[in-house]
């Protein structure tokens, strides 16, 4: 089983300097909650993986992170789309953890507990250090312009030139991913089955040596 990973500071919401620090400072981006129902059509999980330091900085108890993403997980689904779970990392950058993006822990713990296969899924960011995490485990990363995407691509084009995708925002990144899965069932091989004489009555063959129904699936 694949999924998409989403970061959620400018992907879903409104990046702050100052951080957000409680659901009054949560905005959504524009077309986010459409892009996240689009996103829901497809037959893969929906996770959320995001760096949250402001938790050992001493700014917000882990509490209200967390009531953070059950208001956003609500109001995603209000609006017809899904997140299926969040992963946060509460580490600051000098603790050196592994699980603070571009270190894949966050992917990682996902793919364990959920079962998920990292190659082949997609990871939606707007920064370096996204595209980085997605890399290192495999999937497609693509980086959105919205965030600080557009002021960090050229830190990620040099980095990573031709091993990513670019889209202006998570609506057209939801998009790319639709067409790509699109592709993929359309690559997919079909079986072929004998082209045989039936009458459409009780799919009974008409002639000698027509197959029947369980010949046809493997029971002669």
């Amino acid at each position: 089983m694949r999924a998409v990973f989403l970061d959620r500071d400018g992907v879903i919401c409104h990046n702050r300097d100052d951080h957000v620090k409680g659901w009054d400072e949560f905005v959504f981006l524009p077309r986010a909650k459409k892009a996240l129902a689009k996103l829901a059509q497809l037959d893969l999980p929906v996770i959320v993986i995001t760096n949250q330091a402001i938790i050992n900085r001493g700014m917000v108890p882990a509490a209200t992170v967390e009531e953070i993403h059950r208001r956003m997980v609500q109001e995603v689904r209000a609006a017809g789309g899904r997140i299926d779970r969040v992963y946060y990392c509460p580490h600051r950058p000098d603790e050196g953890c592994g699980c603070r993006k571009p270190r894949p822990g966050l992917l990682l713990q996902a793919a364990a507990e959920l079962g998920i296969d990292l190659k082949g899924s997609y990871l939606v960011g707007d920064a370096w250090t996204d595209i980085q995490a997605g890399l290192a485990v495999g999937a497609q990363p693509l980086m959105v312009l919205t965030g600080r995407g557009l002021r960090l691509l050229p830190q990620a084009l040099r980095g990573g030139l031709g091993q990513f995708q670019v889209a202006w925002d998570l609506y057209q990144a939801v998009e790319m991913i639709r067409r790509a899965e699109g592709r993929r069932l359309q690559a997919q091989p079909r079986v072929r089955l004998p082209v045989r004489p039936w009458s459409w009555r009780g799919l009974q063959p008409r002639g000698a040596g027509a197959w029947s129904v369980s010949a046809l699936l493997g029971r002669r």
